[in-house]
């Protein structure tokens, strides 16, 4: 590793691994769990998640409890389907390209935009667990907006409003898309490995000048998204949109929307597509990208698991159980083996 690569990941805390991050903090989360008495404490938080939304939930059991005016067209597909199956409900429903992914997922592992019948058949053959297509939503922004509100109020908080920007690279007229990648500027969760594996076929290719080439369709900071804070923009409006979001099932108190728009103005009149809902488990990614020092967002995470914790104990107050411990340990053993699964499906997928 290159001395100037070392020297960016020892004074850049954003590329530290989370289990190093979190080690200053990690009493205060303990100290939670010996107040409530409970190693699993947020399983209350959102009661109509799968463990609290903390790991391991569905996203059609996020999708079932959103309007459905709110998200895009989803299908949902068993490794045990057909290929013939698939291909009729894509001919009918879908046009190329159009997303596919776990319908239990985390870091973009396994996503992908299929172009063609052949992509969807070598996806759906390597496939061991649930999946779902989506129609490819194209708006040009996306957003992250965490949310929380507490149980018995009609309105929330939110905490953070920031704009992804997808990992690309801008054509000089001049450089090949390897040379682009590899001179990308550092980035947490940027694989150059990763992506000269991914986009083999065109390594050698020169980008026009001006062309903005895609490295990646997953906006996920694991994958070298970027995050700009866009704090300026929380105001009554957007808070009334994810106020009624919150209320639709009446069940969903803590969390991370991430969201496809035109413009933010778009999203505060209401239109805006829904990637995805992320309850308890969910970072709150103001904490990135904003300047913060470690200390900051030291700050930012413990003052949200104390607003994570008192949502939760408020719920339990009210006879929401917390999950037992040895049903919460065998549920994180299985999810930890399905991620491990996908993560190296992932990995021989774009080698392969």
């Amino acid at each position: 590793m290159h001395f100037r690569k070392i020297f960016d990941i020892l004074f850049n805390w954003e590329r530290w691994d989370y289990r190093i991050k979190y080690i200053p903090i990690y009493p205060f989360w303990l100290w939670y769990c010996l107040k409530a008495r409970s190693f699993w404490f947020f399983t209350a938080s959102n009661p109509t998640l799968t463990f609290g939304g903390f790991e391991g939930e569905s996203k059609k059991e996020m999708y079932d409890q959103l309007p459905p005016s709110t998200y895009s067209q989803t299908f949902y597909i068993s490794p045990s389907f057909s290929f013939n199956e698939v291909e009729r409900i894509v001919t009918k429903n879908f046009t190329y390209p159009f997303a596919v992914k776990p319908d239990v997922g985390m870091m973009g592992f396994m996503f992908r935009k299929i172009d063609n019948i052949e992509a969807l058949r070598a996806y759906h053959q390597k496939m061991p667990v649930n999946y779902l297509i989506q129609d490819l939503i194209k708006l040009p922004i996306e957003v992250i907006v965490f949310y929380y509100r507490f149980p018995g109020k009609d309105s929330g908080v939110i905490s953070g409003f920031l704009k992804k920007e997808m990992p690309e690279v801008v054509g000089d007229g001049i450089s090949t898309l390897q040379q682009l990648i590899l001179n990308y500027p550092p980035r947490t969760g940027f694989f150059p490995a990763e992506l000269l594996s991914k986009h083999k076929p065109h390594l050698d290719e020169v980008i026009p000048a001006g062309e903005i080439f895609r490295l990646s369709w997953a906006a996920n900071l694991s994958r070298g998204g970027k995050l700009i804070s866009l704090a300026h923009e929380i105001d009554d409006r957007l808070l009334k949109i994810f106020d009624d979001l919150s209320n639709y099932t009446q069940h969903f108190y803590y969390g991370r929307y991430d969201i496809k728009c035109n413009s933010i103005e778009d999203l505060k009149n209401g239109h805006f597509s829904i990637l995805e809902f992320n309850g308890s488990g969910a970072e709150p990614h103001h904490a990135y990208g904003n300047g913060n020092t470690l200390f900051q967002a030291h700050k930012i995470f413990t003052d949200h698991w104390d607003v994570l914790y008192r949502i939760s104990q408020s719920n339990h107050d009210k006879g929401i159980p917390y999950w037992k411990f040895g049903e919460g340990l065998e549920f994180l053993k299985k999810a930890k083996h399905h991620f491990t699964v996908l993560r190296k499906l992932d990995r021989e997928s774009l080698n392969g």
